[in-house]
């Protein structure tokens, strides 16, 4: 299978702060690719730079095969690009859009036409097709705006946060839409701050932090070290400051965080004894309202590599993005 998309030693600078420092990886023809990282990691950057946005300050990029180091523009016709915000014009209806996208890419007006109402049909959005932009929901923004980014059926398409800060419905059909475009061969370049989306749908992944790529594998060997882990999820009413320090002590084969308030997550190498653990708990007057086994995940393993909790970065997204 030939690369889709080759980038090598690229960096990019903003004043003193480097954004991008010499990262290197391709992307397979075909392949659903995603790229994660914590905020300021550097991951729009990369996008901008490979969708000809911005310029690296050094590296190569190729595109389709197409060398675009010096020519940011070259594979324009083979690329499609869903930025992070919509960048479709409020004041024109979702038919006008996707037609005046079309036309910039110089497909003539009945084949722009065409293409348009057949997207408009495919992703749910011919009732509203007459209706300004400006009007729709969240949800119907972004599978418009994903439509414009594929009106010219690209070999490879970029997805910058698809789904972030629409509801759970929209959010669900635009995976599908995600999966759809995947089985159909298109090369999809993801980023996302949902890491179970990732997880669900990428068949690779490279976690960026502060401008370099510190992992890049497929889903099942990201997983590989914490397949045979035991892990819990324990509710209580509150979780006072000491209570892992404590929990740790009492019971020292067992690794204990709290990713929220009121939650405690134990993981261990060996099966856990749930009962010791909840009464420990009340006998210091905590009250557990659910003690469950979970599923490791790549949530998991992008907390251990980046030394961020998934929720937290997920909720500052979803705060940037005006929430769902």
């Amino acid at each position: 299978m030939s690369e889709a998309v080759f980038i090598q030693d690229l960096t990019k600078r903003f004043g003193k702060i480097k954004a991008v420092d010499g990262i290197s990886f391709c992307v397979k023809r075909g392949e659903l690719f995603g790229f994660l990282g914590p905020n300021g990691a550097g991951k729009t950057t990369t996008i901008n730079i490979l969708t000809g946005l911005a310029r690296p300050d050094t590296g190569t990029i190729r595109i389709g095969g197409i060398d675009c180091t010096g020519k940011p523009r070259a594979a324009q016709q083979l690329v499609g690009v869903v930025p992070d915000e919509s960048n479709l014009y409020p004041e024109l209806s979702g038919f006008d859009n996707l037609c005046f996208c079309a036309a910039l890419y110089g497909m003539g007006k009945t084949r722009r036409q065409a293409r348009a109402r057949e997207l408009l049909e495919a992703f749910g959005l011919a009732p509203a097709a007459g209706r300004k932009f400006g009007g729709y929901s969240k949800g119907m923004k972004r599978k418009l705006t994903i439509a414009a980014g594929i009106i010219h059926q690209p070999q490879i398409l970029f997805l910058d946060e698809p789904t972030t800060g629409i509801d759970v419905a929209s959010a669900r059909q635009l995976r599908q839409l995600i999966s759809d475009l995947h089985r159909a061969g298109t090369t999809i370049f993801l980023t996302t701050h949902y890491i179970e989306e990732a997880e669900r749908l990428c068949e690779r992944i490279a976690i960026i932090v502060d401008g370099r790529i510190v992992r890049i594998a497929t889903v099942e060997d990201l997983l590989q070290p914490v397949q045979e882990k035991h892990v819990m999820r324990i509710a209580c009413a509150t979780t006072p400051e000491d209570l892992p320090a404590r929990l740790s002590e009492s019971f020292p084969g067992l690794a204990f965080t709290v990713p929220g308030q009121g939650l405690i997550r134990v993981e261990a190498d060996q099966p856990v004894r749930v009962g010791e653990l909840v009464r420990f708990l009340e006998d210091r007057g905590l009250e557990v309202s659910e003690a469950r086994r979970i599923r490791p995940s790549l949530e998991d393993i992008f907390v251990r590599i980046t030394g961020i909790a998934a929720d937290a970065m997920r909720k500052e997204q979803e705060k940037k993005g005006g929430g769902a």
